[in-house]
């Protein structure tokens, strides 16, 4: 959940009430949210880097409060104190609309087709008459940055751009271009320079640097200029410096540019509705009990003729409303969770282990008191694990492929667990032998009479690795998971062993595992060409067998 830290006495005075810090918990709590934090920026400094350091830091009050990840319009000041006020029905819930310049044309951003090969969207909007302090402006310049992080990705999705209006004239042009065709004075630097020098400029930049990667190995890099060729941003890494904003900026040009459309809109959205309280005509831009409990959200509503369906607007900031469930949460918030009355579900719904878990729990433990130690391996790994290490061909595995594997140890789902414990083994290969070693965890196997083609299979593998095969030692614990599962030795309801051929394992040295009648796994002494193709030097034996037989 993101985390938005506001200044407690700036809070309050926007609200219009002082509340305890108690107090103010509650609130948030009715509306959904969570006060993590009280703290301030010297107890950070303070914390993080020491007393030392602390010095000089201001001792205002923070408030830290978590917001979810949904909720775009709460992560600033602006739209927290609107959200709580509409809440508590100090306020109307606002509407918001698109009004044109009173005195001259929209301005308009041209796209060329250029901008495809790199970052292909641009959206953008006018603030006009806006009127900032400092705290309004940090909370501005803030409130991108929040932005980039969540709903941007880190400016891989979008990226925010902000400018002056007044510095530069329209209409403004979205491009892309080599990068030693780019040349312009970035924020903040004296001096001009070519995209590719500053690309070289950033990469010890502590803020920078971690979006160069997302345009450095592009032919062309976006840009965008105004009329007069003035460079207002090269998104998504900086702004020009000849229109950054200040204090006395009145007009405020905003544009996003971005590979995915509907993320760029929604944080277009964003940044003009939480800020257009500040401008000369505020909010311009673009019935019964559960009406009035959703309009305190935020959501405009209104019982229809029939008097049976409510009718509710969705505003721009809310661009996590898209199913009827997000608009019944923000109703049984505004009704308050506190307020519901505790009853007995009307169903027996005590919950209960799943039998196979709780089956797979006791053998754990049993198995850990005969001296093997658990494992937990990768459930993803190579063909080569599954197939070629373990003399098998791949099409007989059963294994289902992963379409677009990072990494070559990463191909298939696991169709075996030994292949895995076997390599757990290699890595341990200086500890004091022997080593037991189990797992007992799902497998993948394809399966056509399932829905996804596929199932899971819960099985139970050990191994034993020592100067000496130790069959015996696996044998044994074979007969104690049986002791344990209540399977008498014998045919029919019983157990037993018959020898069986299996290029896994050491010929003459294989059985099979029958229980119930059934066949349910093997056991043996491992061929000595996979214990080499795992990098082991010793012999070493193996059981593996289904489990969910047994329930």
């Amino acid at each position: 959940m993101p985390t938005v830290s506001v200044k407690r006495d700036l809070l309050f005075h926007a609200l219009g009430r002082t509340y305890t810090d108690e107090e103010f918990d509650e609130l948030c709590f009715e509306f959904g949210l969570e006060l993590d934090e009280i703290t301030s920026e010297k107890d950070i400094i303070s914390r993080e880097q020491g007393d030392t350091k602390a010095e000089g830091a201001s001792d205002v009050i923070l408030y830290k409060i978590d917001v979810p990840a949904n909720r775009y319009d709460l992560l600033c000041l602006e739209g927290l104190v609107r959200g709580l006020q509409v809440f508590k029905q100090k306020m109307e819930a606002p509407r918001y609309r698109r009004v044109s310049p009173a005195s001259s044309e929209p301005q308009r951003l041209v796209i060329t087709e250029e901008t495809t090969a790199v970052r292909p969207h641009a959206v953008a909007a006018v603030l006009r008459n806006i009127t900032f302090t400092q705290e309004r402006y940090d909370s501005f310049i803030e409130l991108q940055e929040k932005l980039h992080q969540n709903v941007c990705r880190k400016r891989t999705l979008v990226a925010i751009g902000t400018h002056d209006l007044d510095t530069i004239s329209g209409p403004f042009t979205y491009t892309a271009k080599p990068p030693g065709d780019i040349r312009f004075k970035p924020l903040n630097q004296a001096k001009e320079y070519t995209a590719q020098e500053l690309m070289s400029l950033y990469k010890t930049d502590s803020h920078l640097r971690h979006y160069l990667h997302i345009i450095e190995d592009e032919a062309v890099y976006p840009v965008i200029y105004d009329s007069n060729g003035i460079v207002l941003s090269m998104p998504p890494i900086i702004n020009g410096d000849h229109s950054k904003i200040s204090l006395n900026t009145k007009n405020v040009f905003i544009e996003c540019t971005a590979t995915d459309l509907t993320k760029a809109k929604i944080v277009l959205d964003m940044m003009v509705t939480m800020f257009c309280e500040y401008c000369e005509e505020p909010f311009t831009e673009s019935t019964e009990h559960i009406a009035q409990l959703l309009t305190k959200m935020c959501l405009r509503s209104e019982v229809m003729s029939d008097g049976e369906q409510i009718e509710v607007e969705i505003p721009p900031t809310r661009s996590d409303v898209i199913h009827a469930c997000d608009i019944m949460e923000d109703a049984a918030m505004a009704y308050g969770f506190n307020n519901i009355p505790r009853t007995t579900p009307r169903t027996y719904t005590i919950a209960n282990q799943l039998p196979l878990n709780k089956l797979s729990e006791l053998l754990r433990q049993d198995l850990a008191a005969a001296g093997f130690t658990e494992a937990l391996t990768f459930a993803l790994c190579s063909q080569e694990d599954i197939a070629d290490k373990l003399l098998k061909n791949i099409s007989e595995t059963r294994a289902c492929r992963i379409s677009n594997p990072k990494t070559a140890e990463f191909q298939v789902a696991r169709t075996t667990l030994l292949s895995g414990l076997l390599k757990t083994v290699a890595a341990n290969r200086k500890m004091p032998l022997p080593l037991r070693l189990f797992e007992i965890s799902d497998v993948v196997l394809k399966d056509e009479s399932k829905d996804v083609g596929a199932r899971n299979n819960r099985r139970l593998c050990a191994v034993y690795y020592n100067k000496s095969p130790g069959f015996e030692v696996i044998h044994g614990l074979m007969d104690r998971v049986m002791q344990l599962l209540e399977i008498k030795p014998g045919q029919g309801n019983g157990y037993h062993i018959q020898a069986a051929d299996d290029s896994t394992f050491f010929p003459g040295r294989c059985a099979e595992i029958f229980a119930c009648g059934k066949s349910i796994g093997r056991l043996g002494v491992l061929h000595p060409d996979v214990i080499n193709r795992f990098e082991l030097t010793m012999p070493c034996s193996a059981l593996d067998i289904d489990i969910e037989h047994f329930l």
